[in-house]
């Protein structure tokens, strides 16, 4: 196994459903056909699905590989049942510490939407793993409590004074900016030059402990994307690993639209609870499979066509097997 932190990307997806017998399923925003200015209704099921972001050596890009998805029943659903309803934060917080548990022994990163910033979770995951998200510009971000001395009263400070808030560092000239160039960016743009700044604050939100962060601050100096910021649990991590850290879970879309495409998800006729339960993550785990068949298939193919080569072959040649043109050494 390779060393290093297992990053795993979280998100939901909606799969439309529609059926009086379908007893889980609720009325939620579609955030493939909704905008800013238009809304748009779907009936289905909520799934929140857990991905492996690794790169995959034959697709040569990073892949988002399902290994965790759970069900979220709706409000509605619950409420006929007679269970309390959990939110999809506390799905997630569940679905975060039963992975911790099944890899005691490894460091795990957390990245997700800003659907998932919430202190609930990044407290749930204080010292078992790290948490890697979006951050409102308009956050509540404090200095560190002041020290306590032999005269000090009351009890001790839990936050120290509020620190300015991020859209205002946005403008104002005395902000450091440092520039940096990532590898992927959005629109599948490579070699990126962004400009960022970032420090380390206690975020903080009435009824919860503050929790230290590393905030970084990204604007776009061409000026085609709004400026954006991010936030790691983790305060040692350098800004640059934070936002290609982040960008990975990106992938977690892509699969999310090829298990659509091609496995079938969605297009299920099933009405049973127990079958609904099984057959989504069923077809995500497949996905997972077949690229960790493929990753075989194509490495024993290629090493197939390696040794049937011999020196006095050319460099080139077609493999009846992968299909490919191999390019062998001499």
């Amino acid at each position: 196994m390779p060393d290093g932190p297992v990053v795993i990307g979280m998100d939901d997806t909606i799969e439309r459903r529609w059926g009086r017998r379908i007893t889980a399923r609720g009325i939620y925003r579609d955030p493939v056909r909704s905008s800013h200015g238009h809304f748009v209704k779907a009936s289905g099921l909520r799934w929140l699905s857990f991905m492996v972001l690794t790169p995959v050596a034959w697709a040569g890009v990073v892949k988002a590989l399902p290994v965790l998805t759970l069900l979220a029943p709706s409000e509605r659903s619950d409420h006929q049942r007679g269970r309390r309803h959990k939110l999809l934060t506390e799905w997630a917080r569940q679905g975060a510490l039963q992975l911790c548990r099944w890899l005691p022994d490894r460091d795990v990163v957390f990245v997700s939407d800003s659907s998932f910033a919430v202190h609930e979770l990044a407290h749930a995951l204080d010292g078992r793993a790290t948490l890697i998200s979006r951050l409102r510009l308009d956050a509540n971000l404090f200095a560190p409590p002041p020290g306590r001395h032999a005269h000090t009263l009351g009890r001790p400070a839990q936050k120290g004074p509020p620190l300015p808030k991020l859209k205002a560092l946005l403008s104002n000239p005395a902000t450091p900016w440092r520039r940096i160039t990532v590898s992927s960016w959005y629109g599948r743009k490579e070699q990126k030059t962004l400009e960022i700044t970032s420090d380390t604050a206690l975020w903080y939100r009435c009824g919860t402990p503050p929790r230290q962060v590393r905030w970084v601050i990204v604007r776009d100096p061409e000026g085609k994307r709004a400026p954006q910021a991010f936030f790691s649990t983790d305060t040692t991590l350098d800004p640059t690993d934070i936002i290609a850290l982040f960008v990975r879970r990106w992938q977690v879309e892509v699969t999310f639209a090829e298990t659509r495409a091609h496995l079938g998800v969605e297009t299920q006729r099933q009405w049973s609870d127990k079958a609904i339960a099984r057959t989504t993550p069923a077809l995500l785990g497949l996905y997972s499979l077949v690229s960790l068949w493929a990753c075989d298939l194509l490495t024993a193919s290629s090493n197939s066509c390696r040794s049937m080569v011999s020196k006095d072959q050319p460099h080139l040649h077609r493999c009846h097997r992968c299909r490919a043109t191999c390019s062998m050494d001499r």
